[in-house]
């Protein structure tokens, strides 16, 4: 189901997500201060908008009340960071996402009612550590710090094999971890039955314990 989400601020983070929350099927709004920055996202974005998101004016005038989802995705101006974050509580929207760039400002950004608070630098530093020396890791995801997703390549030796086969009949089968989803192209399988059969070029999403997905990295 599309979702209308506003990406606020096109630093890097905002630039990427926006657009790949675009390609993937959401309405998106794009909001920031530099022109040149928001004329660069039309084409790539549903709506493209110059303003400063501390104006509620501006907020208003952006339809923002249409958007069920918005991200503040401002890095360094943690002033504009939080003062966006308490326009959007205020107008209603149903979630709030916003980026911090250290622990004191997302307790703040926690505090005047962000949803869910986000540290992107800290969360890339930690799948690069997951992946670095382990190459059938795609991607990592801690959920807790004993417990994580990870989204694996498939091996040789899993390919043409039934999910319970290659040792993911359940959680407490071989490896410890549960398939939640496989990736197959651009069509993800959700919750696959243990006799999906694996195909080459497939990418596994594992949930489970960290020590358990280290393990199945290096398998």
């Amino acid at each position: 189901m599309a979702h209308q989400v506003a990406v606020i601020g096109m630093g890097r983070f905002g630039i990427s997500l926006a657009r790949e929350l675009y390609q993937i099927g959401h309405d998106v709004l794009a909001i920031d201060r530099d022109e040149s920055l928001s004329q660069q996202m039309m084409g790539h974005v549903t709506y493209s908008v110059t303003g400063d998101s501390t104006s509620s004016e501006l907020l208003e005038e952006a339809g923002i009340r249409n958007f069920d989802t918005a991200v503040v995705a401002i890095g360094t101006d943690i002033q504009s960071s939080v003062l966006t974050t308490v326009l959007l509580k205020q107008f209603g929207l149903g979630q709030v996402i916003a980026r911090a760039t250290n622990e004191l400002h997302g307790k703040t950004l926690e505090a005047v009612g962000a949803d869910r608070v986000i540290y992107p630098e800290y969360e890339t530093g930690l799948r690069t550590a997951h992946s670095l020396f382990q190459r059938e890791v795609v991607e990592y995801m801690e959920l807790t710090s004993e417990f994580g997703f990870a989204k694996i390549n498939v091996s040789p030796e899993m390919a043409g094999k039934t999910l319970e086969q290659a040792g993911f009949g359940s959680a407490r089968d071989k490896y410890g971890a549960a398939v939640v989803a496989i990736r197959r192209g651009r069509e993800p399988i959700l919750s696959p039955s243990k006799d999906e059969m694996i195909q080459e070029g497939d990418q596994l999403v594992l949930a489970g314990p960290e020590d358990a997905l280290e393990r199945m990295s290096q398998r």
